[in-house]
């Protein structure tokens, strides 16, 4: 099979910065209480950030993706379409 054999799934709905970062804490079967022990970031921050109340920031992304295993472009850009968009 090659890359022309698979058609891309149509998005069903637009994620947000602090959508992403809930549904992947979530999966991962965390509590922001156990988010906050394994950064460092309180809780209420991690609540802020989920509510869309306090901007997530280059660092905050950069520690919650180690937690949460995951890439920061994952949280930062949750709906970026690469073949559409252009970075610069």
């Amino acid at each position: 099979m090659n890359k022309k054999d698979f058609r891309r799934a149509p998005r069903m709905v637009e994620v947000s910065v602090a959508e992403s970062v809930r549904i992947i804490r979530e999966l991962q079967e965390l509590s922001q209480n156990d988010l906050a022990k394994l950064t460092g970031i309180p809780q209420s921050t991690i609540s802020a950030i989920e509510n869309d109340r306090v901007a997530l920031g280059v660092q905050r992304a950069k520690t919650l993706a180690r937690a949460l295993q995951c890439h920061p472009a994952v949280l930062v850009f949750p709906g970026w379409d690469v073949e559409a968009e252009t970075a610069a």
